[in-house]
């Protein structure tokens, strides 16, 4: 399991989780870095050629060879290195690439339940400011690390060669640093960890705002809210300043160690040449290398930092990764429906138990229930009394503690899940709309519809008053979330789209709760005419959806507590009676005839 939110990964679990992302690049990466490591190579041989120089110019020899060799090593030098990071930065956007695609479709996968316990926004900014790190890690904290290494041990290999003293004097003075770094380096790493986990808070809070944004307006909370976010993004820039210091700490402490190294090269290195133990040029060299050997060090405390960074950022990605998913699959062995396919389907529930969170209160209990094939079934009850979940749990996107729901006689679970969702069509409560244009939303999830079947589900769910309003007809934008349609209209838009999926079975969830009256009698009409090729079940509240429905499944929570007609209802269940002269609406406006006690 995943660490909860919060919570700091295992150790080891980030860098793992870096070397796995970063895996499959490795050959661009690898070649990437190896262009570098010649760069760097030609780099070296740079002081060397500077020494050939001053040794001429010192014993009256001519320089035009030692300039003309500086000069190549200089321009290939150049050359190759421009190369090599054009090939890390392919291989870098590759990462990323890779990464978002493979954390997307994870996400989109992921199963209900899962989905249900983490924020959006912070699933969100996973999937684009955590991959944005690691396609800093690839570029900068790859080179700096390999690159850095090698040419550093290389530098640190020359300089002794040209002087043990000075060579042992300059390390000296880095180890020092290395010290300073490796103290830093797990508090660069925590501290990246708190800010991206703010940053995923600030993105939770922003969708929590403006996913409610006529809400947040009619209640005049625009401040209120204002001042949350700003209290996230203030923890977001504390914990950024908390990473921006410890880095800080770092590149200081090897700048420092670069500068004293210098100070005290140059004097010692004065002495022994006054001494005559080494000429001008071996210190004109060796210098050269010591300030090719300052940007190396600083170099590789930053690609320490970096790692970390990289570390942390992957370690989130590997929680998402972790996350339980959807399998695609029925379970091995399964049973195939018989004449699975065709016609209307059959729905049955087998002393179903099932509860949303572990140790929670229960939502079914030992719940039972037979749908014949065809006709329409309504569920009724009171609020929480476990109607809604009746669809979740036949959707799949939830699975019964205990008991079977069962399809055409076949356990779900025991389905492929695309092969059962194929076979439905879902009409949610809130009947979400998509952003996109009115056709996307109406064809979403049908494959290949006509022209004339458009058009017929839009007459017959009554949206061609709206068509011809649109300034595009269907192919007009309806705004994020639908926010350019009416309540009613999107939840005709989620009729008409579940209709068009010709489902053999249809999962209709107060789906006409915001249409008025004539709407909804038309609406109506095209579900009596989908329920002869179709199983249509309902959640309602309106006893005129109610009424006109073949069977009626009473729940009271989270139990059957009774099956029948509308006036077999009336007649034998008190609760029912009770639903229908509180609750439920009549064509004339009128209660519900009485009917004697249960």
């Amino acid at each position: 399991m995943p660490p909860r939110p919060g919570a700091a990964a295992p150790a080891g679990t980030g860098r793992r989780a870096l070397l796995r992302t970063l895996r499959p690049q490795r050959a661009a990466l690898a070649t990437g870095t190896a262009l570098n490591l010649v760069g760097g190579g030609l780099a070296l041989l740079q002081p060397l050629a500077a020494k050939w120089l001053v040794d001429g110019l010192a014993q009256g020899r001519s320089t035009a060879g030692p300039l003309a060799l500086l000069g190549v090593l200089v321009l290939c030098g150049a050359l190759v290195v421009g190369v090599g990071y054009y090939v890390l930065e392919r291989g870098a956007e590759a990462v990323l690439c890779g990464t978002r695609q493979r954390l997307t479709d994870r996400l989109l996968r992921l199963r209900v339940p899962e989905w249900e316990r983490h924020e959006p926004g912070d699933l969100i900014a996973r999937a684009t400011s955590d991959t944005t790190l690691l396609r800093q890690i690839a570029v900068e904290g790859t080179v700096a690390a390999v690159t850095g290494t090698v040419i550093t041990f290389a530098t640190l290999v020359l300089m002794g060669l040209l002087d043990l003293v000075l060579l042992g004097v300059t390390l000296l003075v880095i180890s020092l640093v290395g010290l300073a770094v490796g103290a830093v380096a797990p508090r660069i790493g925590r501290a990246t960890r708190r800010t991206q986990e703010a940053v995923g808070a600030l993105g939770s809070g922003l969708e929590r705002a403006l996913g409610a944004f006529r809400t947040v307006k009619a209640a005049g909370t625009e401040q209120q809210e204002s001042h949350r976010l700003h209290a996230v993004a203030e923890r977001a820039r504390r914990t950024g300043v908390s990473a921006a210091v410890w880095q800080s700490t770092a590149a200081t402490a090897s700048a420092l160690a670069v500068q004293l190294s210098f100070l005290v090269v140059l004097g010692v290195g004065g002495a022994r040449v006054a001494s005559g133990a080494v000429s001008v040029a071996t210190l004109v060299a060796f210098l050269l290398y010591l300030f090719s050997l300052a940007p190396r060090v600083g170099q590789l405390a930053e690609a320490v930092g970096q790692f970390q960074m990289g570390s942390a950022a992957a370690a989130r990605i590997h929680e998402v990764e972790a996350m339980a998913t959807e399998a695609v699959d029925a379970r091995p062995g399964a049973a195939v429906p018989p004449g699975a396919g065709a016609g209307p389907a059959t729905v049955a529930f087998d002393r179903v138990c099932f509860a949303y969170r572990d140790g929670g209160a229960a939502a079914h209990h030992h719940v039972s229930f037979t749908v014949p094939a065809g006709g329409t079934t309504a569920f009724v009850g009171p609020s929480g009394a476990g109607k809604t979940t009746v669809f979740s749990l036949i959707e799949r996107f939830h699975d019964p503690d205990s008991g079977q729901v069962l399809v055409d006689g076949v356990d779900v679970r025991h389905w492929r899940l695309a092969r059962l969702r194929t076979a439905i069509g879902y009409v949610e409560q809130d009947s979400p709309v998509l952003a996109g244009t009115l056709r996307d939303n109406l064809v979403y999830g049908v494959p290949c519809p006509t022209d004339a079947q458009v058009d017929d589900v839009v007459r017959r769910t009554r949206l061609d008053a709206l068509v011809q309003r649109l300034p595009h007809g269907l192919d007009t934008p309806v705004g994020h979330r639908g926010g350019r349609l009416s309540g009613g209209e999107r939840q005709r838009v989620a009729i008409a789209r579940a209709l068009l999926r010709r489902p053999r079975l249809l999962l209709l969830d107060e789906a006409t709760s915001q249409l008025d009256a004539a709407n909804e009698a038309a609406l109506r009409d095209a579900v009596a005419e989908a329920a002869r090729t179709t199983t249509v079940l309902v959640v309602a509240h309106r006893l005129s959806t109610v009424a006109a429905a073949d069977r009626i499944v009473v729940m009271e929570e989270g139990r059957v507590r009774a099956v029948g007609t509308h006036p077999e209802l009336l007649a034998g269940d008190a609760l029912y009676r009770r639903l229908a002269a509180t609750q439920f609406l009549t064509r004339e406006g009128s209660r519900p005839p009485a009917a004697p006690g249960r």
